[in-house]
């Protein structure tokens, strides 16, 4: 093995039509397993040689809609039906998702910022880079399902970003609107530096996200989003042969394509206390409108610090925690593009 190959393996050959449910094998020695290893599941489903798409869930372990809708497409998608090839990651990083927990309880890294990994790293950093070596290559797209977890929650969006090369970003952008979430978002991101997207779109690759709701669980309503929102993905590029499910179509109102134009949509906590909302999710908001203040229990006496917009557009997400701290993320607002 050279120092450049990943210390993980797959029990699945990906070039071999079929479908196929394994694992990668993760080395892991452990106090309780000196010659340890994890086992990772991963789904490869190939009929020929159409388009690839990569599948990702569970990037964050506290995040549900993608591990969820992922083991039911993995279960029900059958070879016969696609033309190309679909590989699924419904818990990326694994050990997070069986703890419930953001990062992962083995080294404490977010998977999100683990990109590309190193083959000689903590658990999170070798599956990143396998993932980076081995399975982004093969892809013509990838999706990457979120939420807010237990600390944000969002109105439902997909999204892509704005990079250096135009074609890929239309098609990108094409691909959010096929995906039809209620709202569609090109996302400005606060740290990309370490994410699965900007691994992807660093090989010139089309990166589609989303953020589906958040409080450590899910609704019927997101869950719906994230199923209907791959199966428009798998045939906007082709891979099955069914039309895009609209938002009319399933009784919802299009929504305008938003954008956040800096950063000015985040609004970030200066204060450490208890956090109160003063205008909910899909609210309009204009520049200088309270969008949230910060009381402070040791010093009841102390007015509360207030959090006001820096612009006008859409409150499209907020903290779900209460309790806050300096540095916390309090608020998102998208604008009409």
């Amino acid at each position: 093995m050279t120092q450049t190959e990943p210390k993980v393996s797959s029990s699945i050959d990906f070039s071999t039509d079929g479908k196929h449910h394994g694992h990668l094998n993760i080395p892991h020695s452990r106090n309780d397993s000196g010659w340890g290893a994890l086992h990772l599941p991963i789904v490869s489903i190939r009929n020929g040689d159409g388009p690839t798409m990569v599948l990702t869930g569970g990037n964050h372990g506290d995040e549900y809609e993608g591990p969820i809708a992922l083991m039911k497409l993995a279960r029900t998608l059958d070879v016969g039906e696609i033309n190309g090839q679909v590989i699924i990651i419904p818990a990326l990083n694994y050990p997070a998702v069986l703890a419930g927990d953001r990062v992962s309880p083995i080294d404490g890294v977010n998977m999100n910022r683990a990109f590309p990994g190193r083959r000689d790293g903590s658990i999170s950093s070798m599956i990143a880079h396998f993932v980076h070596q081995k399975i982004l290559p093969l892809a013509d797209a990838v999706l990457d399902i979120h939420s807010g977890g237990k600390t944000m929650m969002f109105s439902p969006f997909a999204c892509y970003h704005q990079i250096a090369d135009a074609g890929v970003t239309e098609k990108a952008k094409q691909a959010v609107l096929a995906f039809a979430a209620p709202i569609s978002l090109e996302l400005v991101e606060l740290d990309a530096e370490g994410m699965i997207d900007t691994a992807v779109e660093d090989m010139g690759k089309i990166f589609i996200g989303c953020e589906l709701g958040g409080g450590g669980t899910t609704t019927t309503d997101t869950v719906s989003i994230a199923e209907t929102g791959v199966r428009n993905l798998l045939a906007h590029f082709g891979i099955i042969d069914e039309q895009p499910q609209s938002l009319e179509d399933r009784g919802l109102t299009p929504t305008p394509l938003m954008h956040m134009p800096d950063s000015d949509c985040y609004i970030i906590s200066d204060d450490a206390g208890i956090y109160e909302a003063l205008i909910d999710l899909n609210s309009p908001v204009n520049t200088g409108d309270a969008v949230g203040q910060v009381h402070f229990p040791r010093k009841p006496e102390q007015p509360p610090v207030v959090y006001r917009a820096a612009r006008d557009g859409t409150l499209i997400g907020r903290t779900h925690k209460a309790l806050v701290e300096t540095g916390d993320f309090l608020a998102l607002i998208a604008t009409d593009m």
